[in-house]
């Protein structure tokens, strides 16, 4: 592989993505949001399941997009984390031949503490 290929690893669920750039270095990890929070949830679920379930699909949309639109800029992608939201991007990002040259790996892995996050990060890249 090149020098500078570009590479980051992001831990996700439903809630929020850290990203995380592969250097030799630890970098900052970097979050993003969904937006969907318990409040706007509860809100939702008042009115009725049907809308509740149209607002959260809204903004699992938009959070989706936003991290594929990070994606864009990277040659190797490793996303990760403990629930199947990783899963439903990658089978979005796969249906999209703007990334078939990025090379995107999945891992099951649990909750993780920051510094976890940079030394899974920086293993995995360093072995692959």
């Amino acid at each position: 592989m090149k020098k500078d290929t570009k590479k980051i690893g992001i831990w996700m669920d439903y809630t929020s993505a850290n990203m995380i750039e592969y250097y030799e270095n630890p970098s900052p990890i970097q979050t993003i949001e969904s937006n969907f929070t318990l409040e706007i949830k509860e809100n939702a679920l008042r009115s009725s399941e049907h809308t509740m379930h149209n607002k959260e699909n809204n903004y699992k949309t938009k959070y989706f997009k936003n991290l594929s639109e990070i994606i864009q800029t990277y040659d190797d992608v490793l996303l990760f984390g403990p629930c199947d939201a990783k899963k439903e991007l990658y089978n979005i990002l796969i249906e999209d031949h703007h990334y078939d040259k990025i090379n995107i790996e999945l891992r099951q892995t649990d909750k993780m503490t920051t510094n976890q996050l940079q030394a899974y990060v920086r293993e995995h890249f360093e072995h692959n």
